[in-house]
């Protein structure tokens, strides 16, 4: 089984910053992809953000610019910074991951960030 635990998420001003952080663990030898997504109540669950072992990234258009995923192979670890946030940034955020060997993604328990003045 894999665990996900996920932090950082609040309470933010138009312009400003949060950075989230997701750490995996339970039994994981490695991880393939890993990234974020985000989902506001009542509609489907987008893409953010994603990154693959080699740190090759991928990024919504409407994030690009403006957030930057990292990760730590060490510490199965993946992180958002997430910069000049606006209201329409404000959602629910998943991380993912998807250990070597394995045939599906696991996720995290979701952490709120609302953007709003």
């Amino acid at each position: 089984q894999v665990q996900l635990v996920e932090s950082g998420g609040g309470l933010v001003q138009p312009g400003g910053s949060l950075r989230l952080s997701c750490a995996a663990s339970g039994s994981i030898v490695s991880i393939n992809d890993m990234g974020w997504y985000r989902q506001v109540l009542g509609k489907q669950r987008d893409l953010v953000a994603t990154i693959t072992s080699g740190g090759s990234t991928n990024y919504a258009d409407s994030v690009k610019g403006r957030f930057t995923i990292s990760r730590d192979n060490a510490k199965n670890t993946v992180s958002l910074q997430m910069n000049s946030l606006k209201p329409e940034d404000t959602a629910v955020y998943y991380c993912y991951v998807r250990p070597g060997g394995y045939t599906r993604n696991y996720w995290g328990q979701g952490t709120q960030v609302t953007v709003s003045s």
